[in-house]
């Protein structure tokens, strides 16, 4: 029953930390109720220019795309070597000569992928 209280009163106190957010916005919010400043787009206090619906070129969110997945994967190599480093200086039951096999793959598939990508141009920069 006390766990029951904790996770009520963490529910309380969250509803009431929104709630007072949105209580204290509702307070000190600025208002002016016809004005063409209201229904104007906020950027860097900078005044907007142009249209908000202009198209980009697919090709920067396919790199951008490319970025993340290559950069995710190299991250994912840090834990890997770790792993690497305390099998082989321990005995134990993984061998180092399977572990070096497997980040082989690991990276001859990043660099598989990377080879495709450069041969299609989609790393070009236009």
């Amino acid at each position: 029953m006390a766990s029951y209280t904790i996770i009520g009163f963490a529910i309380f106190l969250g509803a009431l930390f929104v709630g007072g957010g949105i209580i204290a916005s509702m307070l000190l919010a600025f208002r002016t109720p016809h004005s063409s400043n209201k229904v104007q787009a906020y950027e860097c206090a900078e005044d907007p220019v142009g249209d908000a619906r202009i198209r980009f070129k697919v090709s920067y969110y396919l790199f951008a795309l490319l970025f993340l997945i290559f950069d995710i994967e190299s991250l994912f190599l840090f834990p890997c070597v770790k792993i690497f480093r305390t099998v082989a200086t321990q005995a134990t039951a993984l061998s180092p000569a399977f572990l070096l096999g497997e980040l082989s793959v690991f990276i001859l598939i990043l660099f598989t992928g990377l080879i495709y990508v450069w041969k299609k141009g989609v790393l070009r920069w236009e």
